[in-house]
């Protein structure tokens, strides 16, 4: 019998291919006396705390000394997180983690007083403030911020009670998170290789991208026997957390929670009705992607624990890391000179850790601080799915390197709203270039499947769970029970209305919504399908618009958080209030799908 595979323990792994931290500490000591530095100065708060009133110079110091706090400590925590995901058994570094957070709680704290305070003022005394100190006109949006919020601020002994119960508040989304992911066991299955594998929510996912369709079967209806067990509890744990988000809304004056929710970042509500009325307009077009894959795998009846598996079985090619950052770095170079510079940054100065290693957190992403490098965490596997997993982290990772380096630290951050579209541009790009370039049809229909599968899961489906969402809020608020025989049949419906007549009302689909932790997040998901539909747009832009659609393009990557994001996206050349990037991303759609199925016609001759 063959050996398992062994994971390398982390001090194995050649340097080269680990991303280098002690650019952002020289060693742990170094952390230690930054950690120290930071817990004195954060005594000092009651130096700042009342002196708002006083005038515009005190005014400026104590914005300035809040936002010196939270730079410094962003770099701690970015340290102590990274260091333990590296390495997640190393308890040194599961210590200092647990200490940056509790460092993070103190910091919180220590500059709980100043929005508050802020809004104490009337708007005459913080823009006569403005008048008075030249220095304080980069700030100017950060405060409109806070004063925009006004409105929807209780008194303050009122928010302190709310602020308060925040933990009891919360519960319904932590109850969630521990019986999710900790507390229920579900059955052991056989995989391909007919050896025994206990499902758990990673192992499932990668279970519905199996060819083997036994598996898939026995994975789909094992998971959601024991969802059905305890559908009632999740119910519950729903209802009482959207009845959370809405009687908050309610006593903060908002007239709904989705207007709560989308105000932070100035989102006006008829952006997410837009999603949700031109992706129910196109929806024959995911019928048609339904009828197409019914007909690929062959099957008599397709059901939903066959809508994920690859249409055209193992991926005909692979990619060494080595091979991957060539073939990124021949996609990205339609991105321009100044784009390309800070990818060839990050693949030569050690931002990137490649490897799975022992006790390694699993998954990719991007990450980093104000003054640190945007790195990069990947678990390379020689597969395209990792070339297209480093082309999106990089995306995120040179929007973050923009922003910093073209923002100063108050807007050097960016929204979750425009988060996804850098690093799902990217894949585009990726995608046009591979299709440009690989002739073998084989190769292109798998690209192609991989497009539609990633629209599908993105736009397609995370619509519908916004679409979902919505009308949990809308029926709580109508004081509609939402119980598990309500939410079973009106999920139920939603799934029949989405796949079409092509797939097959599985009884167990009807529980899905009590395993999606997208619902606890209060109206997070549909940025989801918005930002895939807007990077599709900019992706056509950037490879057919000319310099000035790039030039666009770079200057919504340099904004950061200086604007609204609508503006801010406005400036890259999408107007994220009308329909047009949605529409336009259907076309993109639609054509590959075209293209796939000519692509099967020339494979099946």
């Amino acid at each position: 019998m063959a050996k398992s595979k062994q994971l390398p323990p982390r001090e194995s792994v050649p340097e080269a291919k680990t991303w280098d931290l002690t650019r952002i500490f020289a060693d742990d000591e170094a952390f230690e006396s930054a950690f120290n530095e930071l817990k004195k100065e954060l005594e000092k708060s009651g130096d700042y705390k009342g002196t708002l009133a006083d005038d515009a110079g005190d005014f400026l110091a104590a914005l300035e000394w809040v936002l010196d706090v939270s730079r410094k400590l962003q770099n701690l925590y970015t340290y102590s997180s990274m260091k333990t995901d590296q390495d997640t058994g190393n308890t040194f570094y599961q210590g200092l983690y647990a200490r940056a957070g509790a460092l993070l709680a103190q910091t919180n704290e220590a500059i709980s007083w100043f929005e508050p305070e802020v809004l104490s003022l009337s708007d005459d005394v913080i823009w006569g403030y403005f008048d008075k100190e030249p220095k304080l006109s980069g700030y100017r949006h950060f405060v409109e911020q806070i004063v925009d919020n006004r409105p929807h601020v209780l008194p303050e002994k009122e928010e302190a009670l709310l602020a308060a119960a925040g933990e009891i508040l919360d519960s319904p989304g932590s109850t969630f998170s521990i019986l999710n992911n900790s507390d229920l066991v579900f059955p052991t299955i056989e995989d391909e290789n007919k050896e025994k594998i206990q499902l758990s929510q990673g192992v499932y996912g990668k279970l519905m991208e199996s060819t083997d369709r036994t598996v898939r079967e026995a994975a789909f209806k094992g998971l959601y026997s024991v969802y059905g067990q305890f559908q009632n509890t999740f119910a519950t744990t729903l209802r009482t957390n959207v009845k959370t988000h809405n009687y908050n809304a309610k006593v903060h004056g908002y007239k709904s929670a989705r207007e709560a929710a989308l105000s932070a970042n100035h989102i006006p509500e008829s952006v997410y009705d837009t999603l949700v009325d031109v992706v129910n307009k196109n929806l024959p077009l995911l019928h048609r992607y339904m009828e197409l894959r019914k007909r690929l795998l062959r099957v008599e009846d397709l059901h939903m624990y066959d809508v994920h598996t690859p249409l055209m079985g193992e991926a005909p090619i692979t990619y060494s890391f080595e091979e991957a950052k060539s073939q990124a770095l021949e996609a990205l170079s339609a991105m321009g000179p100044e784009y390309l510079d800070v990818v060839h940054e990050a693949f030569d100065n050690r931002w990137i850790d490649v490897v799975e290693n022992k006790g390694k957190r699993s998954g990719a992403y991007s990450s980093g601080a104000y003054d640190t490098d945007p790195y990069i965490l990947l678990n390379w596997h020689d597969t395209l799915d990792q070339v297209f997993t480093l082309v999106h982290e990089t995306g995120h990772s040179v929007h973050s390197y923009f922003s910093r380096h073209n923002q100063p630290y108050v807007y050097g951050d960016y929204s979750i709203f425009l988060a996804e579209i850098a690093s799902t541009t990217n894949e585009n790009i990726l995608t046009e270039h591979l299709l440009k370039t690989k002739t073998d049809p084989r190769v292109r229909a798998y690209v192609l499947n991989h497009f539609l599968d990633g629209f599908k899961g993105t736009v397609f489906r995370q619509t519908q769970f916004a679409e979902f969402e919505h009308f949990m809020h809308e029926e709580d608020a109508k004081g509609t029970a939402l119980t598990s025989d309500f939410l079973d049949h009106a999920y139920g419906d939603l799934n029949k209305k989405y796949y079409g007549p092509a797939v097959e009302d599985d009884p167990e689909i009807h529980l899905e919504w009590a395993r999606i932790p997208h619902f606890y997040f209060n109206y997070y998901v549909f940025q989801y399908a918005t930002g895939f539909s807007a990077a599709s747009a900019l992706a056509d832009k950037i490879l057919n618009g000319g310099p000035d659609a790039l030039n666009a393009y770079l200057t919504y990557l340099k904004s950061g958080n200086s604007d609204y994001p609508i503006e801010v996206m406005k400036k890259a050349g999408v107007d994220m209030t009308k329909v047009d990037y949605l529409e336009d991303a259907m076309n993109v759609f639609e054509s590959r799908m075209n293209e796939l199925e000519e692509l099967v016609k020339e494979l099946e001759k």
